[in-house]
């Protein structure tokens, strides 16, 4: 047995394996106990604002999505069922339909505002790499929303989110090998993008 897998048995099992346990016990104690729901709430916030946020492009309404998210979550608790699912998986499916809905019932235009876009989480940049930053986001974000939305899910979840094929799957309702199809074209789209704009300048 190599020192990789020997670690993992003598842990009991992967990190992954390990955190759906612990969330499963967590949910459990929630169900019962409303008040443990916070401790989902702090494990998950900045996860679920992160896919929000790369999703609507504005701070405000990327943190009102994500309350709802968790009051959602928190209402219907009962409801998931530990069959094999995460309960990130699940919370971000929530938020993948209040998204949805917030993308129909918006009609005015969504850009990213410089001035009023503070992250949620402070890390305390420089003014320049507030610019910078932002600028690579209205960038990418430009790009991104010239995909249709199912590739710019994957590619979110993929890389803004660091989930691996089979959890975007879950997300999703799709295969990892679908989800893997998917996120290759999707590349292969941003990659014509991004040749097509260097052209350009």
């Amino acid at each position: 047995m190599d020192e990789s897998k020997e670690w993992l048995t003598l842990s009991g099992g992967s990190p992954g394996e390990k955190t759906h346990h612990e969330d499963g016990a967590l949910v459990r104690r929630a169900k019962e106990e409303r008040e443990a729901f916070e401790a989902l709430y702090t494990k998950y916030l900045k996860k679920v604002y992160t896919y929000i946020y790369y999703r609507v492009g504005n701070v405000d309404d990327a943190e009102d999505i994500t309350e709802s998210v968790f009051l959602h979550a928190l209402i219907h608790l009962n409801r998931y069922q530990d069959r094999g699912i995460p309960f990130s998986a699940w919370l971000l499916r929530i938020a993948h339909n209040l998204v949805a809905n917030w993308h129909r019932n918006s009609s005015r235009h969504r850009t990213l505002d410089l001035e009023s876009a503070e992250p949620l989480y402070d890390t305390s940049p420089t003014p320049e790499e507030v610019v910078e930053r932002h600028d690579e986001i209205r960038e990418v974000r430009a790009m991104l929303e010239s995909l249709p939305e199912e590739r710019q899910q994957a590619l979110i979840l993929r890389y803004a989110e660091g989930m691996k094929h089979k959890e975007i799957g879950e997300v999703m309702g799709k295969s990892a090998g679908a989800v893997k199809v998917l996120i290759h074209r999707s590349l292969i789209s941003l990659n014509r993008g991004l040749s097509e704009k260097e052209d350009r300048r």
